[in-house]
């Protein structure tokens, strides 16, 4: 067999409506109503946690994304982006992922955010790997009060269950049959988050139609050999 040039194509950008919410419809719901403007909580600010792979980056991005449809100026900041200071741009969001990761003169410029939104209208949506009482000494304590402050939601991973229910779901779409050991292994062996199921879908729907082979398990592990990371 020739090498198989594995082409996954660009990822979609993230939205509110390509994440799938699993047990997380509530959290969905809210932060919809938060990149309009509209908190559960007048002035309230979001803090989401959870494992990697969870989503909580997508859920930043695509609600600062959400927010500038309605908009309102938005900002999507990687920790190691930070500086000493942070936008003030009135009615802003302002997410901020991996805050255990802000270094002290950032963590400053985000204490000093919390302080001057009251008058300036902006949200704080912010996300780390854990509640804010286990985030320890990564972060300066006034800091961790003021986001314990906020409103705070796990972002619950999706089972298995779920998970092959989605790639099923998503086959279909490409009019492929998935078989259960098929699944069964892209779950045991593969990356979990959604967008890293889907790039190995697609390859396994670009070998099986150069080679007019149906997606088994033995052609899995034959473009594993070849280089397909799942």
């Amino acid at each position: 067999m020739k090498q198989l040039l594995l082409d996954l194509g660009p990822d979609r950008p993230p939205t509110l409506e390509n994440f799938v919410p699993g047990d997380n419809i509530e959290l969905l719901a809210d932060i919809a109503l938060f990149a309009a403007g509209r908190a559960p909580l007048p002035g309230a600010h979001f803090y989401l946690w959870g494992a990697s792979g969870s989503g909580r980056s997508h859920l930043l991005q695509a609600t600062a994304a959400r927010a500038r449809e309605h908009g309102r100026p938005a900002f999507a900041i990687a920790a190691a982006e930070v500086a000493d200071n942070l936008p003030a741009d009135d009615n802003a969001l302002l997410a901020i992922d991996d805050i255990e990761r802000l270094s002290p003169p950032a963590q400053i410029a985000l204490f000093n955010a919390f302080n001057r939104a009251r008058g300036n209208g902006q949200s704080l949506l912010l996300a780390g790997p854990a509640a804010p009482r286990e985030l320890g000494p990564a972060l300066r304590e006034d800091l961790r009060t003021r986001i314990g402050q906020s409103l705070i939601f796990e972002v619950r991973p999706l089972d298995d269950a779920a998970r092959t229910a989605i790639l099923h779901s998503l086959a279909a779409r490409r009019g492929l049959r998935l078989a259960d050991d098929v699944v069964g292994f892209m779950l045991n062996h593969g990356r979990r988050d959604l967008p890293s199921m889907a790039a190995a879908l697609g390859a396994l729907d670009t070998a099986s139609l150069e080679h007019k082979r149906p997606i088994t398990l033995p052609l899995l592990r034959q473009l594993i050999q070849q280089g397909l990371r799942l």
